[in-house]
């Protein structure tokens, strides 16, 4: 199925496009910077907490999973 993408790479890459933190992120959802840190050190985030980022960012990062599947079910 070919690799996905690293949700937690992506999500740092817009946070610093917006001009904001990993710091900000984990205060936004009351969560301590270190966990904020490790979260986002993963490949894959629960759909709830990836829904919560998505509305405080104003970003859909389920678009990602949308491309990769669709490149998938092409080849």
């Amino acid at each position: 199925m070919g690799q996905e993408p690293h949700i937690g790479h992506l999500i740092k890459k817009e946070l610093k496009r917006q001009g904001h933190t990993v710091t900000w992120l984990a205060g936004e959802l009351h969560y301590s910077r270190q966990h904020m840190y490790y979260i986002l050190g993963q490949s894959f985030i629960y759909t709830d907490l990836l829904l919560k980022i998505s509305e405080i960012t104003n970003t859909d990062f389920f678009v990602f999973y949308t491309k990769h599947l669709n490149r998938w079910k092409q080849s």
